[in-house]
């Protein structure tokens, strides 16, 4: 499988016509004008069979709406699958909002194609369908290996074969490498690695631990945390590890850095004044910034979601759970349980992941506005520590 694309993506064709007697929709008849970003949105699916249908619903349910009948829905998604994916959205009243026909791809991958365009026309908000996810799988004796796989589980597909400890993959720019933590080398070092190629260069090698790189947005950076001089602390450099700049001098030791998507800014785990907090620092070096979190006693895993306004992390009060605060700090709005949280690209969905009773860590994909949870279906054992293609 060729990885160095982002992800295959359907072809358009032909603009599907308008099934004989439907209305374009005018501006003020538009199905987005009834919908509420903060609640489901009701729709209806009709016309499509077997995986298609499957994963059609899959989709649309992730993304944030709920197939109810057609006469409880805002929208109806309906068409016809074979070679040839026919897809259309319209409302009750047969104003038609998107008309369209996909071919040249697997029946999977037409439906994800055209969830996005459901989901773009009616929130005018970038679909999540044909994105990926990396993360790690561990074995039964502690080893693991890096994956990456549509966001919805399938086509996973291991990256390395190494029989080591590895941890923490970040993405690069374009999804077109990325960066880990592995001991394949007998110490926690830090990698990159071209997904076309196969091709591996070493970012960061120094005495101690070497552990959770991050790439900046553009890849021309990477944060770390290192404990080369005692106490882990966070580091940039670039990607080829030259250029080594010491940004914090921790009494405790930090963890688990995120880039702000300007580049301008890093968020990181603290534990220097008690329990594990987040910070803030700028990029280029200054004085850390507490973030805070109200209601909240500890904070670890912070993910910076890509439109910049917030922050989603993990606390732990007796169990895990997934939480998000405002990126300038606030009041904290506990979500799930679970941990590892990654951001999708419509900073909407997180993937976060959890621990079954007495079971292995497995993947779930969680709708911020409505809490509503979906488990990723794969058959890896343990799976935990997601990175979502951005």
């Amino acid at each position: 499988m060729n990885l160095n694309r982002r992800q295959f993506t359907a072809a358009l064709l032909t603009t599907a016509a308008a099934p004989l007697g439907a209305q374009a929709a005018e501006p003020s008849l538009t199905v987005n004008k009834l919908v509420d970003p903060s609640k489901l949105i009701p729709i209806a699916i009709s016309g499509f069979t077997g995986e298609t249908a499957s994963t059609l619903r899959f989709d649309l349910e992730v993304a944030g709406c709920a197939v109810v009948s057609a006469d409880q829905a805002v929208a109806l998604v309906h068409g016809t699958n074979g070679a040839r994916l026919e897809g259309f959205v319209s409302d009750r009243a047969k104003n038609y909002l998107l008309t369209k026909g996909y071919t040249g791809a697997s029946a999977r991958q037409l439906a994800h194609a055209f969830a996005d365009d459901v989901i773009f026309a009616l929130t005018r908000t970038r679909g999540i369908a044909q994105t990926r996810v990396a993360f790690k799988a561990k074995a039964a004796n502690n080893t693991g290996e890096i994956f990456v796989a549509d966001y919805d589980g399938h086509n996973a597909v291991a990256i390395t074969r190494d029989g080591a400890i590895i941890a923490a993959p970040s993405w690069g720019p374009g999804s077109q490498w990325l960066a880990y933590t592995s001991y394949k080398l007998n110490n926690p070092d830090i990698f990159s690695h071209n997904l076309a190629t196969g091709e591996r260069h070493i970012v960061a090698r120094y005495g101690g631990s070497n552990m959770s790189p991050a790439v900046a947005p553009g890849g021309r950076l990477v944060a770390m945390v290192l404990s080369k001089d005692g106490k882990p602390d966070l580091y940039v450099a670039d990607i080829h590890g030259r250029g080594l700049q010491q940004l914090t001098r921790s009494r405790e030791g930090v963890s688990s850095p995120c880039w702000s998507p300007d580049g301008q800014w890093l968020c990181y785990t603290s534990n220097d004044d008690g329990p594990a907090l987040l910070y803030r620092i700028p990029a280029n070096g200054g004085a850390p910034q507490r973030l805070r979190t109200t209601g909240v006693f500890n904070a670890t895993e912070p993910d910076w979601s890509p439109d910049g306004k917030t922050i989603s992390f993990t606390t732990q009060s007796g169990g895990f759970e997934i939480c998000v605060v405002p990126a300038g700090g606030g009041e904290v709005q506990r979500l799930c349980s679970g941990q590892d949280p990654t951001w999708a690209p419509n900073s909407r969905t997180i993937m976060f992941s959890k621990r079954g009773r007495g079971g292995p860590m497995s993947l779930s994909l969680l709708d911020v506005p409505t809490k509503r949870v979906k488990d990723v279906p794969l058959n890896l054992g343990n799976c935990s520590q997601p990175a979502w293609a951005r």
